[in-house]
């Protein structure tokens, strides 16, 4: 009786290690690393979850000192950087009366609302006033100061600082750099979102809102090249169909009393200048159960997802009414 040839063992190309240089002939060579098509596609991050800062909303409106309080989530979604989302960071920023705040954001620009307050930005050879309601739009970088008014500023802010954190970079300044000082004021604001509450709408429009973008950026039609900012309503007693997006989405409450977002299947009730995130891809919709129209405040990394042609928006409902 013979014996049968032993059957080797292999192993799972998805259970495999790092492959290592076997003989590295200098330095540059031994840092090469190797997978193969069954682990290298198994890493598992932890999702971003639907979140609302609430707690630092209420702190910000009672600050009485200069800060920068982060609606940070780098704990939740495991990052090594400050983060809301994986490529995003939402603050805010008080400021005590008559003080000024310097700000150094490693960023390509930095999105304000101001909530409270009036004030005045340089922004390197630039200067502008600004009061509550109004927007504006400043590079990254060391140049920036907000300088506030006798009664203190309370201000919104997003940056793509997780953006260039993650590749290690950092923003051209001056002449060079990718977007350029734009303010907003409240009163052009109303004036133009008027425009949009007057006009026709048809099935494909995706609510009402009115978006923000620069002489820089027109071509493109975000306010950075990265992210995209709009003010959106929602009528009385009305809501938003539900709808889904391949960008992440950082939302602002200005004004909804009786207000909630459905995001994911779970209800997420408004209340005043609260921060809400809606994950990348979650099935969401907006809904306004008071007599006044609603009115928020969104930034997404949209304008690197429009760069790629992959947005990938889609209505959820075929009309306003669920299916």
């Amino acid at each position: 009786m013979t014996n049968s040839p032993e059957v080797a063992t292999k192993i799972d190309m998805a259970s495999m290690p790092v492959q290592l240089p076997t003989f590295p002939a200098e330095p540059v060579a031994a840092r090469a690393r190797f997978f193969n098509s069954g682990n290298a596609f198994n890493v598992k991050l932890p999702a971003v979850p639907a979140a609302a800062f609430r707690e630092e909303a209420a702190r910000a409106l009672v600050a009485t000192t200069t800060a920068l309080l982060a609606c940070d989530q780098s704990e939740v979604i495991d990052t090594p950087f400050p983060a809301t989302t994986p490529l995003m960071l939402a603050r805010y920023a008080t400021i005590a009366p008559k003080d000024t705040l310097a700000t150094d954001f490693a960023a390509t620009g930095v999105i304000w609302y101001v909530i409270r307050g009036s004030g005045t930005t340089r922004a390197g050879a630039e200067v502008f006033d600004w009061a509550a309601g109004d927007v504006f739009l400043t590079p990254g970088g060391p140049d920036t100061s907000l300088a506030s008014g006798l009664e203190g500023a309370v201000l919104w802010l997003v940056s793509n600082e997780p953006q260039l954190a993650f590749d290690h970079l950092v923003p051209a300044q001056g002449p060079a750099a990718a977007v350029e000082t734009a303010h907003y004021p409240a009163t052009e604001i109303a004036r133009q979102l008027q425009r949009v509450v007057d006009a026709a709408q048809n099935d494909t429009t995706s609510g009402i809102a009115l978006i923000f973008s620069s002489a820089r950026q027109e071509a493109s039609r975000n306010i950075m090249p990265s992210l995209t900012l709009s003010l959106n309503t929602v009528p009385a007693r009305e809501h938003q169909r539900a709808h889904r997006h391949n960008s992440a989405a950082i939302t602002l409450i200005l004004k909804g009393e009786s207000a909630y977002s459905m995001v994911g299947g779970l209800r997420c009730d408004w209340s005043p200048f609260a921060t809400l995130v809606t994950p990348a891809t979650e099935p969401h919709s907006h809904h306004n159960e008071s007599d006044e129209r609603a009115m928020f405040l969104i930034v997404q990394d949209g304008g690197l997802h429009y760069h790629a042609r992959t947005m990938g928006f889609a209505f959820l409902e075929a009309t306003g009414v669920a299916e």
